[in-house]
This record gives structure tokens, C-alpha cells and sequence, in this order.
């Protein structure tokens, strides 16, 4: 899995966000739910959170016809700007781990299926940054946007995540953080599964 930034030696990082970087369970399925009450549609808070990850307007495919996806998409949002500054936290070892990627003198590339948005609020809301940040990139999108940076390694908490990182050709590093196991994210592809991000320092700076 050779890739175009080389192995054996540090190089940019691209992380998921939700469920990688930051806990935005509360404060996605909140809003999920309030969509559900102010439409009177019955929206399954646990199906949405097996697939947290995806873009909005896909998980909102599973609720609303076609034409009524972007009133519910904007209504999300509305909910979720309200909400994301209290109840988004960061996952142990999130800030570290960006640290150690700028301390070697690399950039933090953030490649989220988040609405722009929304991940504005949700990285203010935890004090980090990004040195790129990209919106509304999910699945095969994600390999397109890791081999234009000239990652070395994507992180992640989904299979999705997982099968980006290997299509890109770079180090696919998983999470178990988000809604998954690591067996699911080894069936994948992931290289390496973390408990959290509080391995992820010292695994960077091994390479």
C-alpha cells in the first residue's frame, strides 16, 4: 500500500470528524429528533445512529420523500447550530493526536460528510482546527480528497472510513469510538484499530 507521500516517514493526516475527533452523538440524534416531533415523522434514533457518518441528506433518504429531503435538511440544521456548542464534546486523545501531526511539521486535513455549516460550530464548540478542512465528502469521495492532499493515513470510526483510506492507497487507521468494532473496521481494511486517539501519537510517530 505504497502510496504517493511515501512510507516510512510522517506526512499530512486526514481525520474524520463525528465520532473520530469529536462526540456529536447527543447533539446529531437531538436534532434528529426534534426534526421527527416538528414533522410528525417517526424517525428511529437507534438506525440513525448505526449509520452516523453518512451525509445528512442520505440518512434523511431513510425518512422523507425526495421532495421533502431539503426542508427537512434545513430544519436538521437549524436544530443542530442550536445545539452542537453544548453538547459536542472531544474524544480522548483528539487534541494530541493533532498536535502530534503539526509538531512533525504536517497538516491536520479534516474530511467530513458534515454540511460546512454544521462543522464549523462542532470543531468551535471543542477548540480545534484544520489545516484543510472538507465538507460533505463521504465513502469513495473521501479517496478522491486523500490522494489530492498526499495524505499518509486517513482516521476514522466506519468501514466507510476504512475502504477510503485503502482505495486511496494510504495507511487506513480506525477508531472505535463511533458505532463500530474493530473487527468490522479490520474487515474493511484498517492497518491499525485504536481504542481512541490516545494511541494515535505515539503510533504516528513510529513511521
Amino acid at each position: 500500500m505504497d502510496t504517493a507521500a511515501g512510507r516510512g516517514r510522517p506526512g499530512p493526516v486526514g481525520f474524520d470528524l463525528d465520532m473520530t475527533l469529536i462526540n456529536s452523538r447527543p447533539a446529531i440524534l437531538a436534532s434528529f429528533a426534534e426534526v421527527g416531533r416538528e414533522t410528525g415523522t417517526a424517525i428511529d434514533l437507534t438506525a440513525v445512529d448505526r449509520r452516523l457518518g453518512i451525509k445528512l441528506d442520505d440518512e434523511l433518504a431513510y425518512w422523507f420523500p425526495p421532495g421533502r429531503i431539503d426542508a427537512a435538511a434545513g430544519l436538521y440544521r437549524r436544530h443542530y447550530l442550536q445545539l452542537a456548542e453544548r453538547m459536542t464534546t472531544i474524544l480522548p486523545g483528539a487534541r494530541e493526536s493533532l498536535a502530534a501531526v503539526r509538531a512533525a511539521g504536517q497538516q491536520v486535513i479534516i474530511i467530513t460528510a458534515k454540511h460546512p455549516v454544521s462543522a464549523g460550530p462542532s470543531l468551535r464548540a471543542v477548540g480545534l482546527s484544520a489545516d484543510e478542512l472538507f465538507t460533505l465528502v463521504h465513502g469513495p469521495e473521501k479517496a478522491e480528497v486523500l490522494q489530492r492532499v498526499a495524505a499518509i493515513a486517513y482516521v476514522g470510526d466506519t468501514p466507510p472510513d476504512m475502504a477510503a483510506a485503502v482505495r486511496a492507497g494510504v495507511r487506513a487507521v480506525g477508531v472505535t469510538t463511533g458505532s463500530f468494532t474493530g473487527e468490522d473496521l479490520t474487515r474493511a481494511g484498517a492497518e491499525v484499530v485504536l481504542g481512541s486517539l490516545d494511541g494515535f501519537p505515539d503510533w504516528y510517530r513510529s513511521l
